[in-house]
C-alpha cells in the first residue's frame, strides 16, 4: 500500500480526490493535513510515501518541498481548473520544484500521478530526465535522435542584457513545446534566479556539479527548466575545470540549452592556476554550437561590441557567431543599416538582430518574476526575440551529429596553435 498525504487548504475539490484515491487499489490516505506545518511534520514521521497539495496552499514554497523530498514522499500538485489561474499554479510549481501536476478537473488521472515513477516525459526536461556527469544517457534523445542545439548567450561587460536575452530566448524556445534547459554559468554572480523570482537558497550549478543535473534543475514549466547560478561572485572556485562541459553535454541529449555566461575572456595570468575565475564562460564557449552576442546599442555599448567580437573572434575562429543589438531606439541618431555595417566590417555573423527598447516589458516581467514570454507576450521584445529564437532552432531534417566534444577539442586545438 501507498500512503499518501492530502493538503487541500480548504479546496472544493478535496472530497473528489478523497473518494478517488480511497478507491484507488494500492492507495490509502494516511492524513488529511490542516496546513504546511501540519504536511511537513506528516511526512517528518517518515510513513508517507506521497502527497497531494493544493498549489494555492500557504506557505507552500521550496522549503516545504525539499523537506518532503528528504523524507521519501513524492508531491503532487492539484492545479486549479480555470486556464489562467491553472497557468500561474504551473509557474509556481515549477518555480518550488513540484514536478508532478493535476488539473482539478482531471482528477481522475490522480492514482496515476501519484504513483508513477520519475523518468522522464517525453518532451519535457525536469529534474528526473537529467543524468548525472559521467552517467550513460538514456531515453528520450539519448536513444539515438540528435543532441539539443547549444546556444551560448555572451556580451562584453557593462551589462548590454545578456541575462534578459538569455532567459526570453529559452522561454521562447520552450514556447515553442520544445525541451530546453537555461543555464546561468555567470561567474560573476547569477541574475537568473532572480529576475524569474526562483528562491535560490542553494545554488543549482553548485548542486549540479557534485550530484548532477537531476536534483539541481528546477522546472518552470512543462518545456522549460533553469540551473540557477552562483548566489555569490566569490563561490565560483568550487565548480572544478571541465565540469561545466560536461554538464552541457549531458543536458543536451534531452533538449536544447541556453547558457549565460560572463563577459571576460581572459585566463588566469598565472599558468600554473589550476582554474581560472573565467573557466566557466569560457567552457561554455568553447561547446556551443551557436553564439549569441549581446550588445547594447548606445555610443558606448557599440564601442564594446566591436571589441568584443575582435577578442571573440582571435579566441574561438570560425565560430558560429549570432549578433544581437539591444535597447534599439529612434533618438540615438543611427539606423540598423549604419549598426550593420559596423558589425559586419569584423565579423560575418550568421545573423544579425536588433531588439527595440522595450522596459515596460522588462519591467513587468522583473516584477512578477516571469519570463517575456509569460509576462507580455505581445510586447515588441517578446515578438523579436521570438524571431531570434526561431532562427536559431534546428532544422527537423538536420543532420549535423558533430559531437559537442569534438567541436570544443578542435577549438582548443586552435587555441593552442596560436599560442
Amino acid at each position: 500500500m501507498t500512503p499518501v498525504l492530502i493538503l487541500a487548504a480548504g479546496a472544493v475539490w478535496e472530497p473528489v480526490a478523497l473518494g478517488i484515491l480511497e478507491r484507488a487499489p494500492g492507495l490509502v490516505v494516511l492524513r488529511r493535513c490542516v496546513d504546511v506545518d501540519d504536511l511537513a511534520a506528516a511526512a517528518s514521521a517518515g510513513q508517507a510515501e506521497a502527497a497531494v497539495v493544493a498549489m494555492d496552499a500557504p506557505g507552500l514554497d521550496v522549503r516545504i518541498v525539499d523537506l518532503l523530498r528528504h523524507h521519501g514522499v513524492r508531491i503532487v500538485g492539484v492545479l486549479p481548473a480555470a486556464s489562467g489561474a491553472q497557468d500561474a499554479a504551473r509557474s509556481a510549481a515549477g518555480r518550488a520544484g513540484i514536478g508532478r501536476v493535476v488539473a482539478e478537473d482531471d482528477l481522475a488521472t490522480l492514482p496515476v500521478v501519484v504513483v508513477a515513477p520519475d523518468p522522464p516525459s517525453p518532451g519535457m526536461i525536469g529534474p528526473a530526465s537529467m543524468q548525472t556527469p559521467g552517467a550513460e544517457p538514456s531515453g528520450g534523445l539519448a536513444a539515438g535522435l540528435a543532441a539539443g542545439r547549444l546556444i551560448v548567450v555572451w556580451g562584453p561587460a557593462g551589462a548590454p542584457g545578456r541575462s534578459t536575452v538569455a532567459a526570453a530566448v529559452a522561454a521562447a524556445v520552450a514556447h515553442r513545446s520544445r525541451p530546453v534547459l537555461l543555464v546561468d554559468a555567470d561567474p560573476y554572480g547569477g541574475a537568473i534566479a532572480p529576475q524569474l523570482g526562483i528562491l535560490d537558497e542553494v545554488s543549482g550549478l553548485l548542486a549540479a556539479s557534485r550530484t548532477g543535473l537531476g536534483p539541481a534543475a528546477r522546472l518552470l514549466g512543462s518545456h522549460l527548466a533553469v540551473l540557477t547560478g552562483l548566489p555569490r561572485p566569490d563561490r565560483w572556485t568550487e565548480i572544478r575545470a571541465g565540469v561545466l562541459t560536461e554538464l552541457l553535454r549531458q543536458a543536451q541529449q534531452v533538449g536544447e540549452v541556453v547558457v549565460d555566461t560572463g563577459f571576460s575572456l581572459e585566463e588566469p595570468i598565472d599558468p600554473t592556476a589550476r582554474v581560472g575565475r573565467n573557466q566557466l564562460t569560457l567552457e561554455a564557449l568553447e561547446a556551443a554550437d551557436e553564439l549569441l552576442v549581446v550588445g547594447s546599442a548606445d555610443p558606448v555599448g557599440l564601442g564594446r561590441l566591436a571589441r568584443g567580437l575582435v577578442d571573440l573572434g582571435e579566441r574561438l575562429p570560425g565560430a558560429a557567431v549570432r549578433v544581437v543589438v539591444n535597447r534599439m531606439r529612434p533618438g540615438l541618431g543611427w539606423n540598423e543599416s549604419d549598426i550593420a555595417g559596423m558589425v559586419t566590417g569584423l565579423v560575418r555573423p550568421v545573423g544579425l538582430h536588433f531588439l527595440p527598447e522595450d522596459r515596460v516589458a522588462v519591467d513587468k516581467a522583473l516584477v512578477l518574476g516571469r519570463t517575456l514570454t509569460e509576462a507580455a507576450p505581445e510586447s515588441p521584445l517578446a515578438k523579436a526575440i521570438a524571431t531570434v529564437a526561431g532562427q536559431m532552432l534546428p532544422d527537423v531534417g538536420s543532420t549535423d551529429t558533430e559531437p559537442v566534444r569534438r567541436r570544443a577539442t578542435r577549438r582548443r586545438a586552435g587555441r593552442a596553435r596560436r599560442r
